[in-house]
């Protein structure tokens, strides 16, 4: 029940976001909708995983400057319900960006 709340409270964050940039650009909420799902998903996914290309050049610095050799972390990464809403809103997304593109919704 928490898990199916917290991914319903994702995409409705999401929406809201997207709808607000969509105003503000003044293009139709389903024209950006991948692209703002692309962009959440990304940034929900660098919070949300441990290790990776990033967490390795912070090692190599503090190794470097301190001559201390740190343990090497791989990339891990959780799939927790805020990163599979954004996942959901994202494929939502891509669907109707497809649709929008064959003309199957007509354009503005």
């Amino acid at each position: 029940m928490k898990k199916a709340l917290l991914i319903a409270l994702t995409v409705g964050v999401e929406s809201i976001l997207t709808w607000l940039i969509a105003k503000y650009f003044h293009v139709r909420f389903v024209e950006v909708m991948f692209f703002t799902g692309l962009a959440f998903t990304v940034i929900i996914f660098w919070f949300s995983s441990s290790g990776g290309a990033y967490t390795r050049f912070i090692d190599s610095q503090a190794s470097a400057q301190t001559g201390v050799l740190m343990n090497r972390e791989s990339l891990k990464w959780r799939l927790n319900p805020v990163l599979l809403g954004s996942i959901v809103f994202l494929t939502v997304g891509l669907l109707l960006f497809i649709l929008l593109l064959k003309g199957i919704i007509p354009q503005a």
